[in-house]
């Protein structure tokens, strides 16, 4: 079986995440909504939940682009949304990412992905984009807090937008109403 072309341009949208953890199940909250759009045929949206190493198998498939949709602490206030452009795996290096399938963060299944690719001779994603929603608790228990919620129609407008433009889009960093880092 080959390989999908890699200028396809397909791009995964993964929503990550844990529903029992309150907030933190903003992604999968988000691509569930998202789900219900009417999105191009080179677009998948996928929720990953909790299972970071299918994630990291998935991406062997050939994406041109994935979007991450988790819960991003960064400082800022409860519902903040963020578009980050993701530079590399992080500050995990590849021999080290963690096998626990249920506690992969974003990291650790682009480390692993590395170690696949490495492996398989296949290629990473060519750009990593994460949505992120600042949190304003990660207890348990099930469902968004107000301002997580209310973030997730701004969180699928930014994303149908990415989606609607990422396929030609120019090597210049994405805009976002939120904040956008780097």
């Amino acid at each position: 079986m080959s390989r999908p072309d890699r200028t396809s341009g397909r791009i995964l949208v993964a929503g990550v995440g844990n529903i029992f953890l309150g907030d933190d199940g903003f992604g999968v909250e988000t691509v569930r909504r998202l789900a219900a759009e009417q999105l191009p045929e080179y677009a998948e949206v996928v929720d990953f939940g909790v299972r970071g190493v299918h994630l990291a198998y998935e991406l062997l498939e050939g994406y041109d682009t994935l979007v991450l949709v988790d819960a991003t602490a960064r400082g800022g206030e409860p519902g903040t949304v963020y578009l980050i452009e993701a530079d590399s795996a992080g500050d995990i290096e590849p021999e080290t990412a963690l096998l626990d399938g249920h506690r992969m963060s974003p990291d650790a299944v682009l480390a692993l992905l590395g170690t696949l690719c490495a492996g398989t001779g296949t290629r990473p994603p060519r750009r990593t984009l994460v949505v992120g929603c600042e949190p304003a608790g990660a207890e348990e228990g099930i469902g968004l807090s107000p301002p997580v919620a209310a973030a997730v129609p701004e969180a699928v407008r930014l994303i149908m937008g990415l989606v609607r433009d990422g396929r030609h889009e120019s090597s210049a960093p994405p805009a976002a109403v939120g904040e956008v880092a780097k």
